[in-house]
């Protein structure tokens, strides 16, 4: 039988059908040569394993039940079986000894994330739909984080997701990868292709889950094929507390600093041409980078749509600039929501203009025609959604909430990066 955990270094990592997409192009790009964090992969055997012996393995099939209420009744049976239960010894002992193997060696806290079977792919990202949990010290909160991946196969959202692409949570299993917490002082995402055929990174201080959230508004590099440096936007943040339902948002002062410099620019260009040549698509990667370098934290195939041109007749219009998703143009009402609990008033074909370009909206995206958000880049995780699903965004809009009314028409640009709306008569 084999191991249930191994290292990232090993080439059974690279296996995705035992440790899925997310764990095993890490580790095909650390056997490369890249740059990645250490760390080990748990086999999705170690899931079934946990399944089985909780006696959960027909529940699980209940998902797939015609009655909503049987379905729904057997996904919160698993995942309060897999948050709540103990894990089976035979797989415990193993994933104990190589947690604290890993902590001895790298004196870090710990990182850890969910490598479902399913995710990663191409048409199929499930960007930011599963669980990574940050900055663990103690085993206590390290066994909760692996039973809350585990569990996250089964959480609403999921579920939402799958039932679009014509899958079930019983036919598939979740690995789990743990690494150490690299310590970034900058930290982003980058696309290796663009419609115009350049690259894209986005950079932020700190940790990139603020980016891969849409919280923030990253500096936005552009750069050629070949490496040069074309051009360098500064992000920005906001600060709000709480249900604003229409109250301005804060800006918080951000420093004026570049958070890579041009040379650091280059060499990340550089390790994403050669992420793209090793996986033989475009791709799409998380980065960080600490006092020793630039770290590669994840890597999936990207999806690219060629520009169109749009109607004319927009381009009388006002419009604003902002952090193209990449793909599509589309136009519809604009539907102005100031916070997550508003959004039950997006209607079917409604361009949806919101502030925080967060995980979830991705619940919206099957019945918009578009969407525009004050923060988030090309590199956040709903961005990565609105690319698989041919919806055209535009992220990091100054005041777009304030600026385009409630109801009007409105144009939205996801390859050039420009929202307009025609003014209410």
């Amino acid at each position: 039988m084999p191991p249930l955990i191994v290292p990232i270094s090993s080439a059974e990592a690279t296996d995705a059908d035992r440790f899925g997409p997310k764990a095993a192009n890490l580790a095909r790009l650390g056997r490369a040569g890249l740059p990645i964090p250490d760390g080990f992969c748990v086999d999705a055997d170690a899931y079934r394993a946990q399944v089985a012996a909780l006696g959960l393995t027909a529940i699980a099939h209940g998902v797939d039940a015609e009655d909503p209420g049987t379905a729904r009744r057997a996904a919160l049976a698993m995942k309060l079986g897999l948050l709540d239960q103990p894990i089976v010894p035979h797989v415990l002992s193993p994933l104990l000894d190589a947690w604290r193997a890993l902590v001895e060696t790298t004196s870090a806290l710990t990182v850890v994330r969910s490598s479902a079977l399913v995710e990663d792919r191409f048409g199929s990202s499930f960007a930011g739909q599963f669980e990574s949990y940050l900055g663990l010290e103690g085993e206590a909160d390290f066994i909760t984080a692996v039973r809350s991946c585990w569990a996250a196969l089964w959480s609403t959202r999921v579920l939402r997701y799958m039932a679009t692409h014509d899958a079930s949570p019983a036919d598939t299993a979740m690995a789990v990868l743990v690494q150490p917490l690299v310590s970034a002082r900058v930290s982003g995402g980058g696309l290796s292709r663009t419609s115009d055929g350049d690259m894209v990174l986005n950079a932020t201080w700190g940790l990139g889950s603020a980016i891969a959230q849409g919280e923030v508004v990253p500096d936005r590099i552009v750069l050629s094929r070949e490496g040069a440096l074309r051009e360098t936007l500064a992000g920005r943040s906001f600060h709000r507390l709480g249900c604003a339902h229409g109250a301005p948002a804060v800006r918080r002062p951000r420093s004026s600093e570049p958070c890579l410099n041009a040379a650091q620019a280059t060499e990340l260009g550089r390790l994403l041409r050669q992420v793209e040549d090793i996986m033989g698509v475009p791709v799409e990667i998380e980065w960080a980078r600490d006092e020793a370098g630039f770290k590669l934290l994840q890597a999936r195939p990207l999806h690219v749509e060629p520009a169109r041109v749009p109607d004319e007749i927009w381009l009388r219009h006002p419009g604003l600039n902002g952090h193209p998703a990449g793909v599509g143009w589309g136009s519809g009402r604009a539907c102005v929501v100031n916070c997550e609990c508003e959004l039950t008033r997006v209607a079917p074909g409604d361009i949806l203009v919101t502030r925080v370009a967060g995980p979830a909206l991705s619940a919206v995206l099957p019945r918009v025609a578009g969407l525009v958000a004050e923060l988030g880049g090309s590199t956040s995780h709903l961005a990565s959604l609105a690319r698989e699903r041919g919806i055209p965004m535009v992220l990091g809009v100054l005041d777009a909430t304030l600026r385009i009314p409630d109801g009007v028409q409105v144009a939205v640009d996801g390859v050039a990066g420009v929202v307009r709306w025609m003014p209410a008569t």
